[in-house]
């Protein structure tokens, strides 16, 4: 038999699945580590961590599955987009990840944007300058941190990062740099012309390759670690939107996902290039070679429900803990209970500012039509429609944008929920359907390595012959009117209170 391993790097914790090449689970582990926020609207965490997450869940999978390590044919790595790790020339970590959500660097942005130009920066990159992006997150440190961007050496992503551990390789993919404000969309390489303009030497970046290429092998050090035998090729992987676009068959025009983590997106596939002149959705390069993905992100998506969890439900925590049920089935069914509309509360999920569709790097969570009425699960009932409301943002751009969505497909941890899949249904007003496996980019990004060691002769054979799926979730006809009026109270809200973030950030 032979055997795929994928590591999916998240912002809560890291798991890693080993599957066979029919995509069916052999076993799995997570291992869970902090982020920290020194300040408001800042987000870090210790790549360190991240190594110590993948190597002891590489070990487990392989000892609880009992697989031979060497028939352990290829290894993918899918990880949170956007952060900067930086190394000194002896492979050191300088400093803390900044992560994906941090907002810090909004001047950076501005200075970017000066550099470069606006127009042309979006015509190289296919995206504004965005305080999530990892070059903004450059700038910073240059500006702020002098000493630490002297010594830096090497320039990486999170999931790169355990690449280099695992392979002693500098190594990165184009979907996860597209998302690093330096490549050259169109032509899948770093561009000469934003590096000059930044002042940024490209001795510092990584060498880039498509998604399902050999990157690397691991090393004897890593293998004794990880218990995988040394020499196992490690492919580029993926970006964890466009790894979890592989895991669900979303590799040809006319497909699309939502997906709601710790962020939330919708990705739709596209054969051609195709670019939102005002940066509402990022454009980068996906990882079926010579393709393309435009997608909408909402910053605090599960982030949201996680918050409202860990503040408000305490005591759904400890009863499922009691019950040995994961608390989030308990809190689905109070929501279910609430009729739609929450009793006429909203909430706007800007926990960590916003990206689809206000690049406002300044709003914040507001809970708008509170009244001595509501309970707390009235509040429950509303983040979980809030944030259905901002996905609906970027599927309203999508299609005006013309990128063809025939099917939709649901992922993350709010997929896995039947009530969010209905919200998602009833508010799209189309059907929902999800896949068999759970893994989502874990099955991606082995699918990936299983291509790039010639087990499968592309993405799109290899999604055929493994994504299996379930029937779908269609929309209730009397519920979609409902949610639409509430969506356009929704939509009105961010522009009324567009002014009074401003004041806010500024005291």
């Amino acid at each position: 038999m032979q055997y795929l391993i994928g590591i999916d790097l998240g912002t809560s914790g890291t798991k890693t699945v080993l599957f066979d090449t029919k995509g069916n689970v052999m076993a799995n582990a997570t291992i869970e580590y902090p982020m920290y926020q020194p300040q408001n609207g800042w987000a870090e965490q210790d790549p360190q961590d991240w190594w110590n997450a993948a190597a002891q869940t590489i070990r487990l999978v392989i000892e609880k599955s009992g697989v031979d390590a060497a028939d352990i044919k290829g290894i993918g790595i899918s990880g949170q987009m956007h952060g900067l790790v930086m190394l000194d020339e002896n492979g050191q970590v300088l400093r803390r990840s900044i992560i994906w959500c941090d907002q810090r660097t909004a001047k950076e942005c501005e200075e970017l944007t000066a550099r470069v130009g606006k127009e042309r920066l979006i015509e190289i990159t296919a995206n504004p300058a965005m305080t999530g992006f990892t070059a903004s997150k450059i700038l910073w440190v240059r500006n702020h941190e002098p000493e630490i961007y002297e010594k830096c050496a090497h320039i990486l992503l999170p999931k790169d990062y355990v690449r280099y551990m695992l392979t002693g390789e500098f190594a990165t993919e184009v979907s996860d740099a597209s998302g690093m404000q330096l490549l050259d969309i169109r032509n899948r390489c770093w561009s000469d012309e934003v590096l000059e303009k930044l002042e940024i030497d490209k001795k510092r970046l990584a060498k880039v390759y498509e998604s399902p290429e050999v990157t690397g092998t691991v090393t004897a050090q890593a293998a004794a670690l990880t218990g995988l035998c040394e020499g196992t090729p490690v492919v580029g992987g993926a970006g964890d939107n466009a790894a979890a676009a592989v895991g669900t068959g979303v590799v040809e025009d006319g497909k699309a996902f939502v997906t709601i983590g710790t962020s939330g997106v919708v990705f739709a596939h596209t054969d051609e290039m195709s670019i939102d002149p005002q940066g509402r959705v990022h454009t980068f390069c996906c990882a079926v070679p010579g393709c393309w993905h435009v997608m909408g992100v909402t910053q605090g998506a599960g982030l949201s429900l996680k918050w409202y969890r860990d503040n408000f439900c305490l005591e759904e925590k400890a009863t499922a803990a009691g019950m040995g049920k994961d608390p989030y089935f308990l809190m689905d069914q109070q929501a279910a209970r609430v009729p739609i509309g929450s009793n006429k509360l909203l909430y706007l999920p800007y926990l960590m500012g916003e990206r689809t569709p206000h690049l406002d790097p300044d709003c914040r969570g507001v809970f708008f039509g509170l009244s001595a009425i509501h309970t707390k699960y009235d509040m429950l009932r509303a983040v979980m429609e809030g944030v259905t409301f901002s996905q609906r943002d970027s599927v309203e751009i999508l299609r005006g944008m013309g990128v063809e969505i025939q099917e939709m497909l649901a992922c993350g941890g709010g997929g896995s929920s039947p009530l969010w899949r209905q919200m998602l249904a009833d508010t799209f007003a189309c059907d929902v359907k999800t896949v068999v496996s759970k893994e989502g980019p874990a099955l991606g990004v082995a699918i990936l390595a299983g291509v790039g060691v010639g087990i499968y002769d592309s993405v799109q054979q290899a999604c055929r012959e493994v994504i299996r799926y379930n029937d779908p979730q269609p929309p209730i006809a009397e519920n979609v009117p409902v949610y639409e009026k509430y969506y356009q109270v929704y939509r009105g809200l961010y522009p009324a209170l567009k002014e009074n973030y401003k004041q806010l950030a500024a005291l």
